[in-house]
């Protein structure tokens, strides 16, 4: 389990940036991973304004490959190249992803001194980062598109009590941890037997851009943060599902369902210069959204939940 949890929006916008309101990108750092869901055009900027490192970036999950999504792409591997990166990067995109970041790659006269690894994220697929996992999920766009979902993995809580009343080594706790059992002199150990409780991680839902999805709440069940697309108020549902995007109340209903702890309002049109209008709409339904905005920085606590072992 980790120590700290930031999310940092950079960008907020939709379609087209306009002032204080960039394009799509969110940082969130899980202990030393940073990791980047969507990288808008100007997201390096982005990265210099609000103190978060880019050259720490370990892996990018873009969500499809329409221009105000991914455009920050080519600027900010030349970025890293021109300031010495040798570590490699990790990319993740739905289909297409290896042939749009290798064109993204190869744009005008730029090396790239450093490797970079691309997976297409396909629908339902999980990926384990050691302290957390990313699982995916098909949104409903008008071209590929994939949600993602950062679940940081559980912790069983270790009673010492019970450690010490059955004799139980300590230094073999990890062991007992990591593996469940442990025999000793033909005494098999269990995991339960010591157990306090299981501490659950945390999740935070990243969306990307989709109309609302019957299979969202289920993905986003009990997240303490879920990011969705927000496009427009609801008065402009024909329109905006017809685009592929969700309104604030259709995302409010999901959280509402998915029983998430706090929504995020996020990919705003730029038709909006007031964003409160959005924000009544989601409060209406889910009193616990909020809106997201350049610079903003969240950090998601631990919880103080314990689940008892079976």
């Amino acid at each position: 389990m980790a120590s700290n949890i930031r999310i940092t929006f950079l960008g907020t916008g939709g379609s087209m940036p306009k002032p204080g309101r960039s394009l799509p990108a969110v940082a969130v750092q899980v202990d030393d991973v940073l990791n980047l869901f969507d990288c808008g055009e100007g997201t390096q900027k982005q990265f210099m304004k609000s103190g978060v490192s880019f050259m720490s970036l370990k892996n990018i999950f873009i969500s499809h490959f329409h221009a105000d999504h991914f455009l920050g792409i080519p600027g900010l591997l030349n970025s890293l190249a021109f300031l010495g990166r040798t570590e490699d990067l990790n990319i993740f995109g739905p289909a297409g992803a290896p042939e749009f970041i290798r064109n993204a790659m190869n744009l005008g006269y730029g090396k790239i001194t450093y490797n970079i690894n691309v997976y297409t994220a396909s629908p339902r697929l999980t990926f384990d980062f050691g302290k957390f996992f990313i699982k995916t999920l098909a949104n409903d766009h008008t071209v590929p598109s994939v949600s993602y979902s950062l679940e940081e993995k559980d912790l069983v809580k270790i009673d010492r009590s019970k450690v010490d009343s059955i004799g139980f080594p300590v230094y073999r706790l990890e062991e007992l941890r990591k593996n469940g059992s442990v025999t000793i002199r033909d005494k098999k150990y269990e995991l339960k037997d010591v157990a306090q409780g299981i501490k659950p991680g945390r999740k935070i839902v990243y969306t990307g851009d989709t109309r609302p999805l019957r299979a969202m709440p289920d993905f986003a069940r009990n997240a303490d943060v879920l990011i969705h697309d927000t496009t427009m108020d609801s008065s402009m549902e024909p329109i905006v599902n017809e685009y592929g995007h969700t309104s604030s109340r259709q995302a409010a209903e999901i959280a509402l369902e998915g029983s998430v702890k706090r929504l995020f309002l996020f990919h705003y049109s730029s038709r909006y210069n007031d964003l409160d209008l959005l924000l009544d709409d989601a409060r209406s339904v889910f009193p616990e959204s909020y809106l997201s905005h350049e610079l903003l920085a969240y950090d998601v606590n631990k919880s103080d939940e314990l689940i008892k072992m079976i």
